[in-house]
């Protein structure tokens, strides 16, 4: 009976190192998916700025005038 309780104390703590592994993978993962997010939340910020930006200065020059239909 005590080989049978070391057996499964063995797989268990088998099970438990592979799961530590999957557990420290997926975190690395997550932290390399949020470094990805920051970095395109900072790219689309700079890119609606700059659109912005080119409307303000497309509307300067487009005339205040009524459209043809009036």
């Amino acid at each position: 009976m005590e080989k049978e309780t070391e057996e499964r104390l063995t797989a268990v703590e088998m099970k438990l190192a592979y799961m530590e592994d999957f557990v420290n993978q997926i975190q690395g993962v997550a932290v390399e998916q949020a470094k990805t997010i920051d970095k395109l939340q900072k790219e689309i910020k700079l890119m609606s700025e700059k659109i912005r930006e080119m409307s303000n200065a497309v509307e300067g020059d487009i005339p205040n005038r009524k459209p043809p239909h009036y």
